[in-house]
């Protein structure tokens, strides 16, 4: 678990799966991220037992739930995901609609890009988006990643931005 002024990011498990069904469905979701066939919460734990908890016990990281500290509410996703057809990896996040834009999502992402370099010693992180995300362009932008190159991820067929930022400290540079 870490914290920001505002947020708690934790592992997300399977008490999270109604919070979930409602991130998947919402309308950025389907949009940018795309339909995961998560419509109930029967789905959600299923995908959570499938997808989410196998990659935190091979590589001690992976999706987190998002926690406003003020009320516990839960706003959104963020993680580090291992993911098919990229090399090395990947850096995301996801805000229900009535929380996007203030702040929550560069403060999750920025803390979780320090804590991949600085506790889990990645030494670099990618980050994929559509082409019509501009608002996630602008905020990978902002934590400090660079645009590299359009791909095509395998099963997909549409063209998306690659970015990547490499660790730096005053020892180590790149």
């Amino acid at each position: 678990m870490f914290q920001t002024n505002r947020l708690i990011i934790r592992p997300t498990n399977e008490t999270d799966a109604t919070f979930l069904v409602d991130l998947m469905n919402s309308p950025g979701w389907l949009e940018f991220i795309g339909d995961r066939q998560v419509y109930t919460e029967s789905d959600a734990i299923s995908y959570i037992k499938a997808r989410i908890t196998p990659q935190f016990d091979r590589l001690g990281y992976g999706n987190y739930t998002i926690i406003k500290k003020a009320d516990s509410v839960k706003i959104g996703s963020c993680g580090l995901y291992d993911r098919e057809g990229l090399a090395g990896i990947d850096i995301g996040y996801a805000l229900l609609p009535d929380f996007q834009g203030k702040g929550y999502a560069f403060e999750a992402v920025n803390e979780l890009k320090n804590i991949a370099f600085n506790q889990f010693n990645l030494p670099e992180i990618k980050a994929i988006t559509n082409k019509e995300n501009l608002p996630s362009q602008q905020l990978l932008k902002k934590i400090g990643l660079t645009f590299k190159s359009y791909i095509i991820l395998p099963h997909e067929a549409e063209e998306i931005l690659l970015f990547s930022s490499v660790y730096q400290n005053s020892s180590h540079s790149t």
